[in-house]
């Protein structure tokens, strides 16, 4: 997709909203609506949903005007075992994360710590895009409106569950080549958010991004049972675990450690919490009737930085969506709303609300290759928005089922090649060594019987196993299931081996990477 920058004048008309207009609940007709899907239909609606989309658990919280309509889990946290989800089930959230990092930066300019559009090298000298120019421009606001002109998701396959500390990632990003321009070509970026988490230390005199969001805004929201950090998320009491179905029957994967990836995706929560959260959205900055930050902190978050979209949607009540600090905007049947998804292997989740009516969703759930998450959120706003009934999630289900199909046929294309056992076309030890590639570095590749072994120096717990198909083309198996089944070719040069390509889900990075043997 491309997209231009968001207009200076839109933004700066913004600035002329008045808190309490920007905030005014909403209590006609429609609320009715909604508290009665909330009260007669939405246990049996989600509970359709998880059958259909074969999602073990879900949650969700809905609050309107200041009051929680609904907290409550369906489904079970692990398969095969009872204890179900309820309102303080655990999830990975995610980029959900990314609007806590955005609000802490844009209170920071509240405070005079910083200015959005001072230079990046102000506060990390050492950082460095792929060109100077771009380098030298480079605004604390450009970190947090995937402004970098490189495409969605590059580069977090290196990055994302590895084992590279922040300091790594970010000296790395100077090699991600953009396909885009400076500025003009939205591509969705978590280093971007990486770099503004690590500014705050800088700007702050020593505060870290995970002791900020603690004392600044979890702490204060009574998010008593909300983590900015994956690490030990496995041991921790109520917590759901993480499935996909994306190449094959519902499978449980790891949970993915992103602690170096902290600011744009560390965050695990439950829908309890996010209620709070919500609230605080929803009250220009207040939580219980004490003021938390400035509302001009939040509004600041949700200006329109970048202009994602400005087509009127085939589906949805909606023309246009612009990305702020950490959280996109929209038109939906004539109200503004705003929200953010997160997904890691396993869990996918979305956080949503609409001030002019006083409404806030969050849907958490534990099965990353479905699309109820979002569905349900449409539900829930069709219902309280006036939005004459469509059932979102067989709609979703109607687009999602050919992509599935698609994806199956090539699994199965993919095991009928392996089950020739056609001859190699050269011994094994031939393919054997160790490869390089520019961004990521090194991996190994060793026989293993009859297969190949590929390990992966950045991700110690993963590797991918490599099982012959037919004349340099191997199916590529990943031990984590959620990154995918894939044709692996290699290339081969007088009858030397010269270069493995290696895919992941499309979720996780949209380009091969070519790795040259050594």
């Amino acid at each position: 997709m491309r997209f231009s920058v968001f207009m200076a004048a839109l933004a700066s008309a913004a600035a002329f909203v008045s808190p309490a207009h920007a905030q005014t609940a909403g209590h006609g007709p429609s609320t009715a609506v909604g508290n009665a899907f909330v009260r007669d239909s939405l246990a049996s609606y989600v509970q359709r949903g998880l059958k259909l989309w074969n999602i073990p658990g879900l949650a969700v919280t809905v609050v309107k005007d200041g009051q929680v309509v609904v907290s409550q889990g369906f489904g079970v946290k692990a398969v095969g075992k009872p204890e179900p989800v309820d309102g303080n089930t655990l999830f990975l959230i995610a980029s959900n994360s990314k609007l806590f990092t955005g609000t802490a930066i844009s209170q920071l300019v509240e405070e005079k710590k910083l200015k959005l559009d001072d230079p990046v090298r102000q506060y990390l000298p050492d950082f460095r895009l792929y060109d100077s120019t771009s380098t030298r421009l480079l605004t604390v606001r450009d970190l947090l409106s995937h402004h970098f002109g490189t495409k969605t998701f590059q580069g977090d396959f290196t990055f994302w569950d590895s084992n590279l500390s922040r300091t790594e990632i970010l000296q790395k990003v100077r090699y991600l080549k953009p396909t885009g321009l400076f500025r003009q070509q939205y591509g969705y970026s978590n280093y971007g958010f990486l770099a503004a988490g690590e500014v705050i230390p800088v700007a702050t005199g020593g505060t870290t991004w995970q002791d900020f969001v603690q004392q600044r805004i979890l702490t204060p929201l009574g998010m008593a049972n909300t983590y900015p950090s994956t690490a030990g998320a496995s041991q921790r009491a109520n917590i759901a675990l993480p499935y996909t179905t994306a190449f094959g029957p519902l499978t449980r994967v790891p949970f993915d450690e992103v602690d170096n990836f902290g600011p744009a995706a560390s965050l695990v929560s439950n829908v309890n919490d996010l209620g709070h959260w919500l609230r605080f959205q929803l009250d220009s900055g207040k939580y219980n009737g004490q003021r938390i930050m400035p509302w001009t902190t939040l509004r600041r978050t949700r200006e329109g930085n970048t202009l994602m979209s400005s087509n009127k949607s085939p589906i949805y009540p909606s023309h246009f969506r612009t990305y702020g600090l950490g959280v996109t905007s929209a038109d939906y049947n004539g109200r503004q709303i705003y929200w953010h998804t997160g997904g890691a292997n396993g869990f996918v989740t979305n956080v949503c609300f609409v001030p002019e009516e006083g409404l806030g969703i969050a849907v958490l759930t534990n099965q990353d290759n479905q699309s109820f998450f979002e569905a349900l959120r449409y539900q829930l706003l069709d219902a309280y928005l006036g939005v004459p009934y469509v059932d979102r999630s067989r709609q979703s289900y109607g687009f999602a089922k050919a992509g599935n199909a698609e994806t199956a046929k090539s699994v199965a294309d993919l095991a009928a090649r392996v089950a020739k056992k056609n001859k190699l076309a050269r011994p094994l030890k031939d393919y054997a060594g160790t490869y390089t590639h520019p961004v990521y570095g090194t991996i190994t590749v060793e026989p293993k019987g009859k297969q190949l072994l590929v390990r992966f120096s950045h991700h110690p717990a993963l590797t991918t196993t490599l099982d012959y198909l037919d004349g340099d083309t191997f199916r590529s198996t990943f031990s984590n299931a959620a990154y995918g089944i894939f044709p692996a070719p290699f290339t081969v040069e007088n009858g030397r081996v010269k270069t493995l390509e290696i895919r992941v889900n499309d979720g996780l990075e949209q380009d091969p990477y070519v790795f040259t043997k050594n």
